[in-house]
């Protein structure tokens, strides 16, 4: 049989994840917000003007980027040596990517092969998918030049398929599937109640409600178990967390995931909504496969379609239900207040189109990035009872036992904060991520044309022990700071982006991560139980535990 005919004859969704090493990072990769890091004793006012400063240079970048310090300008590279044209940059052959992903199971490993390809043609180098030409970067420096001297609308990736889906069912874009000026528009209005640390400090309220179900379901859990402390499976635990602050933040509303009798009709729901999650990235880039070939193939395009039909459907939904809320108010003659949905639809800068599909995404974007990265926290924490001690007194010393912490205590726990960033440094939820490029550029010494598809591999390099010294250990005191004037910035490990394009909800996602960690902590010593396996990472679209994560939760005494 040729290699041809046993790709036709694939699993369907083996075929339709061919593109995912270069694309759905490059989707995630918007996830939530790059600021600068702010001292222990910063007040939230000058968070606030930190934060409305950093915004505005960002929208400001292309104007900007000529002056920042350190990059390479074409006008600058060293004379003596040569540019290289794209075809002397090495690569694997497109016959080897094909063994490599189809018959080595290459899409679970796309993080190994990063480092692996680094390793064979260094630290920039070419792959073809198919007709598609990808130049991936692999190196710390040339990922800060690349996004330095972005423009004021930078471009994540080919999206033809979300445009085509959204073409065919009439619908809007957000702001992870739009481009040019419809999406600089969505960004300025969504940041005014997503990027201000006062406008996200609000949050801390409802989600610590999600908090305390959540601690009581870790009670109910383990009590489930022959010790009395085990909860296995903590990744669906967490998916149940991070739905209910979803919806909490988004939506303004409560699901009841976390219930202890869950509500019939909302269990289904949340059933359907887990497959449809799982559905959906393993077919997201059905759109990657010909339009000539869906008559012959034609279930990847078909659920790739059914899963955006459910995301819209649940977020309709409750846009909905605000819409009818908010008039019944307004028909009583009472005052109007509420969070992000009521501004966005009090305010009506945005479309109701728009509103669903912005609604969507940030759906779609901030579920299993919240539960897999504290799934991975739990799991170190288990492994490294010291650090969990040193963050513990921490917590105990600057905030107390018993008090419940909010937005305005998070700076003054240092440690959260790197146990925060050391996790997404070794498990970064997002592989990779992708840009276009809006010009020509010289970067490593090759002249990379305009419109090229770049991916930056953030997984390899969070692993080079040039830019993190014992970089497979598990260290987050690296990223404390010395001093009020101290920094550690390193572009080797930016899980939420950097610039105008960077992830827009990272305060949030952030608030809602710390908040949990916290109040686990003072409640619970987690620790290894007999249940506890070695889990590794595997690529599904996003990094994730490749098994359950099953660690004990013991009372504090």
């Amino acid at each position: 049989m040729s290699l041809l005919t046993k790709v036709l004859k694939m699993d369907c969704k083996q075929v339709i994840e061919a593109q995912r090493n270069c694309v759905y990072t490059v989707v995630f990769g918007n996830k939530f917000h790059q600021l600068p890091k702010l001292s222990g004793s910063t007040s939230l006012e000058m968070q606030n003007n930190a934060a409305v400063a950093t915004e505005d240079k960002e929208e400001e970048m292309v104007e900007t980027s000529e002056g920042d310090k350190g990059l390479l300008k074409p006008s600058q590279h060293p004379s003596h040596q040569k540019v290289k044209s794209l075809k002397e940059m090495p690569g694997p052959k497109t016959f080897s990517n094909l063994i490599e992903f189809f018959w080595k199971d290459g899409f679970a490993r796309i993080h190994e092969i990063q480092q692996k390809h680094v390793q064979e043609y260094g630290k920039i180098f070419k792959s073809h998918f198919g007709p598609k030409l990808v130049v991936s970067i692999a190196d710390r420096d040339m990922v800060a030049q690349v996004l330095r001297e972005e423009g004021s609308m930078p471009q994540r990736a080919d999206m033809d398929s979300w445009q085509e889906y959204r073409d065919l069912r009439g619908r809007a874009t957000g702001l992870i599937s739009a481009e040019g000026e419809q999406w600089l528009k969505m960004r300025r209005v969504l940041r005014q109640k997503m990027v201000k640390p006062s406008d996200v400090a609000i949050f801390s309220r409802g989600i610590n409600e999600v908090i305390s179900d959540l601690i009581k379901r870790i009670h109910i859990l383990r009590h489930e178990e022959e010790d009395g402390e085990t909860v296995t499976n903590v990744n669906s635990l967490f998916f149940k967390y991070s739905m209910e602050g979803v919806a909490t933040v988004l939506y303004e509303c409560r699901l009841g995931c976390l219930e202890n009798q869950i509500p019939k009709c909302t269990l289904e729901y949340i059933e359907a909504l887990e497959l449809m999650f799982s559905s959906f990235k393993s077919t997201m880039y059905a759109g990657a496969i010909p339009k000539w070939l869906r008559p012959i193939i034609p279930k990847p395009w078909r659920e790739f379609c059914r899963s955006w039909d459910g995301l819209f459907k649940f977020s309709q939904i409750h846009v909905d239900n605000k819409i009818n809320e908010i008039k019944n108010l307004l028909d009583q003659g009472k005052k109007i207040e509420g969070g992000l949905l009521t501004t966005l639809l009090r305010r009506k800068e945005l479309t109701i189109e728009e509103i669903y599909a912005n609604m969507t995404e940030m759906l779609l974007a901030g579920v299993d990035t919240t539960s897999f990265t504290l799934s991975w926290a739990t799991y170190l924490l288990a492994k490294h009872p010291e650090v969990q001690d040193s963050v513990y007194k921490e917590i105990v010393h600057n905030l107390g036992k018993d008090e419940v912490p909010d937005a305005h205590h998070i700076p003054n726990l240092p440690m959260i904060r790197a146990l925060l960033k050391e996790t997404l440094r070794l498990f970064p939820v997002l592989p990779g991520n992708g840009r276009v490029t809006h010009k020509d550029m010289i970067v490593g010494g090759y002249l990379i044309p305009k419109g090229t598809q770049l991916a930056l591999c953030h997984y390899a390099t969070s692993y080079q022990e040039e830019n993190f010294a014992s970089a497979k250990e598990f260290q987050p005191e690296r990223w404390l700071r010395k001093n009020n004037m101290d920094r550690v910035d390193n572009f080797g490990s930016i899980p939420f982006g950097y610039g105008i394009r960077s992830c827009i909800g990272k305060r949030i996602a952030e608030l809602e991560i710390h908040l949990a960690l916290i109040q686990l902590l003072q409640h619970f010593e987690i620790k290894k139980s007999p249940k506890t396996k070695s889990v590794f990472a595997k690529t599904h679209g996003l990094l994730t535990p490749a098994d359950a994560i099953s660690v004990k939760f013991a009372d504090r005494k």
